[in-house]
């Protein structure tokens, strides 16, 4: 079975490609793109896959805009960071759905899926992509999506979705991005980034930290009852979730 990934993090592209090796070896990665342009070039050439993985958040725009363009012969597999509320949608309108940062045995389960429910030549319907357009509009328009940092003597935007963690010192709060793990200073409140990131990607651990779900990488329980985050990255800081939060910090991990 030939597969195409279609995602724009590195990270993740690089751990779906090891998952997939490991859950199915006959799976043939036979391409790997990271942008809506490159997309639309690949089949609008005639080339095609026998099952795609399509992040929703591309590094030139929303994916749905590749249907406008092309029309793509594949069943189609979602990578996304939504809550489990949008992903009811998900159930609906795709072929299937794998909530970041993707476990092997939700993998391997979407691809038995596939293989036992799903014959050759099995698409999306106008319907379908006009729906799921539909929910992510509605969720992009809630929260903040990209943020103003300052560099230097200048003022820059970020992805919000490209951020590890956030951490105050003092009054004044930086954010750290994913992969490079360089600072910036951002001109909020962790109080106000509360308010104005998607809560189902970032938590808030304690007084002087926010995290990305998709960067926590591990969980270690202290002896003093309180959690330690780890993250997917090198981290300066020491992560642990306060005791007030431990709770919610739990749910929020199991989704």
């Amino acid at each position: 079975m030939n597969a195409v990934i279609i995602e724009d993090e590195v990270e993740a592209a690089e751990r779906l490609t090891h998952l997939l090796q490991e859950c199915d070896p006959t799976i043939n990665i036979v391409q790997r793109m990271d942008s809506v342009h490159d997309v639309i070039n690949y089949f609008s050439s005639g080339k095609q896959a026998d099952l795609v993985f399509m992040d929703i958040q591309l590094a030139d725009g929303k994916s749905f805009e590749i249907f406008d363009k092309v029309s793509i012969d594949s069943p189609i597999i979602f990578t996304t960071a939504f809550d489990q509320y949008a992903l009811q949608a998900f159930k609906q309108h795709s072929i299937d759905y794998l909530l970041k940062p993707i476990q092997s045995e939700d993998l391997r389960n979407a691809i038995d899926k596939l293989k036992k429910v799903y014959g050759p030549g099995l698409r999306l319907t106008e319907a379908d992509i006009r729906a799921l357009k539909e929910l992510v509009q509605q969720n992009n328009t809630r929260f903040k999506q990209r943020l103003l940092i300052k560099s230097g003597n200048k003022l820059q935007y970020k992805p919000a979705n490209s951020v590890a963690y956030f951490f105050a010192d003092g009054k004044i709060v930086y954010l750290v991005g994913k992969g490079d793990n360089k600072q910036a200073i951002i001109d909020h409140t962790l109080e106000e980034l509360e308010e104005i990131l998607n809560p189902a990607q970032f938590f808030r651990i304690s007084r002087k930290y926010i995290v990305n779900f998709e960067s926590v990488m591990e969980v270690k329980g202290l002896i003093s009852s309180k959690l330690e985050v780890k993250l997917s990255q090198p981290c300066d800081h020491e992560l642990t979730v306060s005791r007030e939060r431990m709770h919610d910090f739990k749910a929020w991990l199991d989704r």
